[in-house]
């Protein structure tokens, strides 16, 4: 908005006169700004654009958490309320960063999955990092009320980031394959230390003295024969994790309608929606892949 000068001027009669005359607008960024000789220091910045046709991997990870969960009185072996943050917060990044097709969350870690073909920030590593790492920690501290109300949140929690492009769609197959292979260990592992402690009445030292050395089929046998549980039967979400995908969902609204004789009526109007939805299933098999073959480029590209 151009904001008019008020200037005097002297007539030959001795009577000052006033006219309005557009000044310069405010704001405005000229598109030949003068450089300032201190412009040099851009020089020092480095290049990190990621390489095309790669998958785009931003993986969070909670910085100290098992201080953080111990401090704000989280479950164990498992917490469902903090599960549920991890997962409201990164369908929060998801809502944000359209790009991203798929996401994984295991305890208090997230990996985010940008399309291979995303420009997102000219596909500036330093900018996807930080804006995935910015939203998903303000989403934690936001959403913390919804999901802990009898448990205010002591101190802010912290996450660090990393980037890794994956190349090939077996790639990033075999990551996500790998993320949740960790999450099958870590889980099985804390259901029987925790089990050793709260109902053998073990110290964590003696726990961790009894589980050394012992398998996977140990440690089941140990849960069923001093226990009684079987962990196949236990939760899918502690077991497998958390998957994010995009899907299309048909809902039904209504809308008043005017009809030709001018009558207006209320219709019902089915309109099909984009959003963000949670699994928690196999990925290492075939058949997640097999049911949503849209999550993943053509090799060929």
């Amino acid at each position: 908005m151009s904001i008019p000068m008020l200037i005097s001027t002297a007539s030959r009669f001795g009577v000052w006169c006033c006219s309005l005359t557009p000044s310069v607008r405010l704001f405005s960024r000229s598109s030949n700004m003068a450089k300032s000789k201190f412009e040099y220091v851009r020089n020092f910045e480095t290049d990190d654009t990621c390489l095309r046709n790669c998958y785009i991997v931003v993986r969070l990870d909670g910085r100290n958490f098992h201080k953080f969960a111990e401090q704000h009185k989280f479950a164990k072996p498992n917490d469902d309320r903090a599960l549920g943050l991890m997962t409201r917060s990164a369908r929060s990044v998801m809502e944000e960063l359209e790009d991203i097709v798929v996401a994984y969350g295991q305890s208090d870690e997230f990996s985010f999955v940008f399309k291979r073909s995303s420009t997102w920030f000219k596909r500036r590593a330093s900018k996807l990092m930080t804006h995935v790492a910015s939203q998903f920690s303000s989403s934690y501290v936001f959403y913390w009320k919804e999901f802990f109300e009898n448990q205010p949140l002591l101190y802010p929690p912290g996450f660090d980031g990393r980037v890794v492009l994956y190349p090939s769609n077996r790639n990033l197959r075999d990551y996500l394959s790998w993320r949740q292979a960790d999450c099958h260990i870590n889980n099985l592992y804390n259901t029987v230390f925790w089990m050793l402690v709260q109902r053998k009445g073990l110290s964590t030292t003696q726990a961790e003295d009894r589980l050394k050395g012992t398998l996977a089929g140990d440690k089941n046998e140990i849960l069923f024969t001093e226990f009684g549980i079987n962990y196949n039967n236990e939760s899918a979400v502690h077991k497998k994790g958390t998957t994010l995908i995009w899907e299309k969902r048909d809902e039904t609204v209504i809308k008043r309608t005017k009809l030709p004789n001018g009558e207006e009526k209320d219709m019902p109007v089915t309109r099909s929606r984009r959003r963000v939805e949670a699994y928690h299933c196999d990925l290492i098999g075939e058949q997640f892949w097999e049911e949503h073959p849209d999550i993943l480029e053509d090799d060929n590209c």
